[in-house]
């Protein structure tokens, strides 16, 4: 079923369509809000609350072209407004970033899947240690697929800028992996 069909159908008040599209995102849904609170248990939290959000707003969004930048900016906004709050109340302590690899397994021998796990951690890890424009940069662009257009568009920035900014940006992250990997 193509977007646009399923969006009318969750707007009439189709359950099953409703599910069907929030299996069809929950997987970009709760890797954007995991890329900015860096915890899964946050992430599913944040995710949640992100789709609560799309539930009653969905009517906002009539452009079944514009849906996934419009969730994407919705996730984007959810996952700083969570970010201020854990400002304002901080937990009590923090999770390890080894601890928060707990991603669905392929269909890969344990010897690619480890690899791969190890290269998302590291990932992960490089990112985390990003300046927080470049590594919003990335997962928008990079990670989530945005063009120029709509990466600057939600970053309220010129595209020249952003073109400016993604280059610095992978060089950053080429710099921080180096560095995690011993090889500066």
């Amino acid at each position: 079923m193509d977007l646009h069909s399923l969006l009318e159908r969750c707007r009439s008040g189709d359950a099953l369509a409703w599910e069907a599209l929030v299996r069809t995102h929950q997987s970009r849904v709760y890797g954007i809000a995991l890329h900015y609170t860096g915890n899964g248990e946050d992430a599913r939290d944040v995710a949640q609350e992100i789709f609560v959000k799309v539930y009653r707003h969905l009517d906002t969004c009539d452009d079944a072209e514009l849906f996934v930048p419009w969730l994407i900016r919705l996730s984007r906004n959810a996952c700083l407004d969570h970010l201020r709050r854990r400002k304002a109340r901080p937990p009590a302590s923090d999770v390890p970033v080894e601890e928060m690899t707990n991603l669905p397994a392929n269909d890969a021998d344990p010897q690619e899947r480890w690899v791969m796990e190890s290269r998302k951690r590291l990932l992960h890890r490089a990112l985390q240690k990003m300046s927080e424009l470049n590594r919003e940069v990335i997962l928008l662009k990079e990670i989530q697929g945005l063009s120029l257009e709509e990466t600057a568009g939600m970053l309220g920035v010129p595209i020249g800028t952003i073109k400016s900014r993604c280059s610095r940006a992978r060089l950053e992250l080429a710099r921080k992996v180096m560095e995690l990997t011993g090889q500066t």
